[in-house]
């Protein structure tokens, strides 16, 4: 049997990593801006993390959820008090695309109401619910395409308002920051008009915190930075290191009904044991603020290189025909944005050349956004010398 290959890879096998750092069968080290896809919050192979989940699986790896799981209660009260949402609750599964599609469920119980609102670019997951809400055409298959949720401008509060005044909307999903967008951002402005609004309307607000909740904007969640409060928060990536789990912050305002939603592995004693050791990592070494001041100090140097780039540039005008082929051929910066350590470079050319670059001849894992968007994921624990040995390989790819 041969794998069903959905994914085109880079031929590089990983076999082990420490902090920010991972190592592939050769023995080859990298630079690790992409964390596993965000996923790698306190860095590789922590002995903190380790000792947590090993300790765990020797003592009992799995049991249902029809028993008390102490773990769980554990987990619910450390979030909530570190997180600022002590008064909500906590519904544990095993993905992102989960967590939407359950927070979804719940708001279209808790309204009655079936249709939803996302916005352009964004990206909530493959399954059911969460793939329709996602603005991508070529990953909704057929009996996915139901109809239920219109895709509006993010930033656009006006025509939020307009769907809004219908009456008929379950919910507004946002990404704070969306990552699969191109590191596009949500202003306090259209977040607090879109609150008021969602509140006047009895619609539900979901703030959709997989990647770029849990410490990586430089608050432990992109949307505390707006200054609003969502109805439910999906949670999942960072959550527990690399161990399969996901989350769902929950209001006071939503009833708990036996039986209206379940999981299998949702919630088990490995993914709790990870996920508390991720929070005493995360608490005991200042990760978040870490997160914001190493973020604040590599967007500053990545927008250095773009200013330089077009001084450069502005100077070889009118004197052309002395520019190098590689001077010529060389890509330059567009813009830069994001917040903390969720960073959008986006470039003049297609990202493919720039990435496999940097991987190959540099030794840097980043990730991608759209067609010409370099995005930047690394575990929250990144040094400053490690920012700089980033921008000095950018600079030289570029």
């Amino acid at each position: 049997m041969e794998l069903f290959n959905v994914y085109p890879l880079f031929p590089v096998n990983i076999l082990r990593g420490k902090g920010c750092r991972v190592w592939d069968e050769q023995g080859a080290e990298y630079l690790d801006l992409y964390g596993g896809h965000a996923v790698i919050s306190i860095g590789h192979a922590h002995p903190r993390y380790v000792e947590a989940v090993s300790h765990q699986v020797a003592q009992l790896g799995f049991y249902s959820n029809s028993v008390v799981n102490k773990l769980q209660q554990q987990l619910a009260e450390r979030l909530g008090k570190t997180c600022g949402y002590e008064d909500y609750r906590l519904f544990l599964i095993n993905s992102g695309a989960e967590a939407n599609e359950n927070a979804l469920k719940l708001a279209s119980f808790h309204t009655g109401r079936t249709r939803v609102l996302s916005a352009e670019k964004a990206f909530h997951g493959r399954t059911s619910l969460a793939v329709e809400v996602t603005a991508n055409p070529k990953i909704i298959a057929p009996i996915n395409a139901n109809g239920h949720t219109t895709f509006l401008p993010l930033n656009d509060l006006e025509s939020w308002k307009a769907e809004l005044a219908k009456g008929d909307v379950a919910a507004c999903i946002i990404e704070c920051i969306q990552g699969v967008g191109g590191i596009q951002m949500a202003t306090a402005e259209f977040m607090q008009g879109l609150r008021a609004a969602c509140d006047e309307m009895g619609t539900v607000l979901i703030c959709d915190e997989i990647q770029c909740g849990y410490g990586r904007s430089g608050k432990f969640f992109a949307h505390q930075w707006l200054g609003v409060r969502p109805d439910m928060i999906t949670v999942a990536k960072g959550i527990a290191n690399g161990f399969p789990m996901g989350a769902v912050l929950i209001s006071p305002k939503f009833e708990a009904v036996y039986g209206q939603l379940g999981t299998t592995f949702g919630g088990n004693h490995l993914a709790c044991a990870a996920a508390l050791a991720v929070l005493d990592v995360i608490e005991g070494e200042g990760l978040i603020e870490n997160a914001r001041k190493v973020g604040d100090y590599l967007l500053e140097e990545v927008n250095k290189l773009k200013s330089k780039q077009v001084l450069e540039e502005s100077s070889a005008q009118g004197r052309t025909d002395k520019l190098d082929a590689k001077t010529s051929s060389s890509s330059t910066i567009k813009e830069v944005r994001g917040r903390g350590l969720m960073i959008g470079i986006e470039l003049d050319v297609p990202f493919k050349e720039v990435r496999q670059r940097l991987l190959f001849d540099e030794n840097v894992f980043t990730g991608c956004a759209g067609t010409n968007v370099l995005r930047l994921l690394p575990p929250l624990c990144l040094s400053m010398d490690e920012a700089d040995e980033f921008v000095e390989k950018l600079k030289r790819t570029l």
